[in-house]
C-alpha cells in the first residue's frame, strides 16, 4: 500500500497524499461548477458537479484532511482509493475517473450515478417483488463475489449503499469500510458496519471472515421482501438480541427457494453460513438464482426489473428529499452519518448551488 502523510498545516503541499495512478496533478477545484449536495460522511460530501471543460457531469468525494487526520483515518482512506482503483473493472461498482488533492482537502472524481438510492425506492414502496428483488441481489452478489476475489471484505453491504443507474443496474458505492489482503481462509476483526446488518461474530467482537458480506446480502434481501431488515427493533440492545440469539423469523407467503437463501445467508454461525466454502459461487448456485443467466447479467443483457427514467444526467429526481432540506431551518437528517442539502445562490433543477465546494462543506 502507498505511504499516506495527511497534514493540515499550511505548508502541507499536493504531494502529501500518495493517490497512486489515480492521481490527476493538473485537476484543480475550480476546474467544476458545484451544484448541489447529494450525500455527507464523517470526513466531507460528495458533490454533484459539472466539468467546466466538457458540461459532463461527475459526482466528487470531497474529504478533509484534517478530519482524517485528526481520527487516524490514514489507512481506511487509502484502502477506499485502492478499492475505487480496481472498481473500474466491475459493472456494479461505482468507477473512478481520477483523483487529486489541495494542501487541505482530497478530491475523487466518480461516476455520477442518478438512479436513486435502493433505499430511497424501498422506502417509497415499501417492499419488491420477489422477481425484482432477485435481480438486485444477484447482481449486489456478483459485485461483492468481484471483491472477495481481490481478498477485499466490503463490510458495510445496506441499501443506502446501493444505487440505481439511470437504466435501473446496480451500482454499489462508498468503499470507506473494506478491508484489503484478507485471504480466503483469513479473518480481520475491527468493529464495524451499520447495526441493522451486523452479523453475529462481529456483535460478539470475534474474529471474522468474508461470510460477514453474505450476512448482509441476506440482511438487505430480506428487508427488499419485507421492509424492514431481520430482527430489526428500535431498540438496538433488543435487536442485537435478536442477531445473536433468536431464530429467524421467515416472512409469510414467500417462496420456499427465497427462504431457503435467506437461511442459508443468515446462518448465525460464521462457518455454517452459504459462502463459507465457495464463496459466491454457493450464492450463484442457489436455487433461488436458478432464474438468473450469470453471464448476461453481468454484461448487462437482463432488463432491468424497474427503470428509473431519468431525464439526463443531471436529473436529481431520485436524491432523497431529505437530502436536499440539510440548509432548511429544523430538518432532521435521515441518519447521523448520511445526508445532505443546498445551498444558496443560483439555481439548478429547483436545487439551489454555488460555484465552489467550500459553500458546501
Amino acid at each position: 500500500m502507498a505511504q499516506c502523510n495527511l497534514r493540515s498545516t499550511p505548508s502541507s503541499t499536493h504531494h502529501d497524499v500518495n493517490l497512486g495512478p489515480s492521481a490527476n496533478p493538473h485537476a484543480k477545484p475550480t476546474d467544476f461548477d458545484f451544484l448541489t449536495v447529494i450525500g455527507k460522511g464523517t470526513f466531507g460530501k460528495v458533490l454533484l458537479a459539472k466539468l467546466k471543460a466538457d458540461n459532463k457531469f461527475y459526482a466528487v468525494k470531497v474529504l478533509q484532511k484534517k478530519i482524517i487526520l485528526k481520527r487516524k483515518e490514514q489507512k481506511n482512506i487509502m484502502a477506499e482509493r485502492n478499492v475505487l482503483l480496481k472498481s473500474l473493472k466491475h459493472p456494479f461498482l461505482v468507477g473512478l475517473h481520477y483523483s487529486f488533492q489541495t494542501p487541505d482537502k482530497l478530491y475523487f472524481v466518480l461516476d455520477y450515478v442518478n438512479g436513486g438510492e435502493l433505499f430511497f425506492h424501498l422506502q417509497r414502496e415499501r417492499c419488491f417483488t420477489e422477481p425484482r428483488a432477485r435481480f438486485y441481489a444477484a447482481e449486489v452478489a456478483s459485485a461483492i463475489g468481484y471483491l472477495h476475489s481481490l481478498n477485499i471484505v466490503y463490510r458495510d453491504l445496506k441499501p443506502e449503499n446501493i444505487l440505481l443507474d439511470s437504466q435501473g443496474h446496480v451500482v454499489l458505492t462508498d468503499f470507506g469500510l473494506c478491508k484489503e489482503g484478507v485471504e480466503p481462509e483469513g479473518t480481520t476483526s475491527t468493529f464495524c458496519g451499520t447495526p441493522e446488518y451486523l452479523a453475529p461474530e462481529v456483535l460478539r467482537k470475534e474474529p471474522y471472515d468474508r461470510t460477514v458480506d453474505w450476512w448482509c446480502l441476506g440482511a438487505v434481501l430480506y428487508e427488499m421482501i419485507c421492509s424492514l431488515p431481520p430482527f430489526y427493533s428500535r431498540d438496538v440492545g433488543e435487536m442485537y438480541d435478536g442477531i445473536l440469539h433468536k431464530p429467524l423469523p421467515l416472512p409469510p407467503g414467500k417462496s420456499e427457494a427465497v427462504c431457503s437463501l435467506l437461511v442459508g445467508l443468515l446462518q448465525k454461525d460464521q462457518h455454517r453460513r452459504l459462502g463459507a466454502i465457495a464463496d459466491f459461487l454457493e450464492i450463484k448456485n442457489h436455487t433461488f438464482f436458478a432464474p438468473i443467466n450469470w453471464d448476461d447479467l453481468y454484461h448487462k443483457r437482463i432488463t432491468p426489473p424497474y427503470n428509473p427514467n431519468v431525464e439526463g444526467p443531471a436529473d436529481t429526481q431520485h436524491i432523497d428529499p431529505e437530502f436536499t432540506r440539510e440548509m432548511v431551518p429544523g430538518s432532521v437528517s435521515r441518519t447521523p452519518e448520511f445526508n445532505a442539502g443546498t445551498s444558496a445562490n443560483n439555481t439548478f433543477n429547483g436545487f439551489s448551488f454555488v460555484a465552489t465546494e467550500d459553500s458546501f462543506l
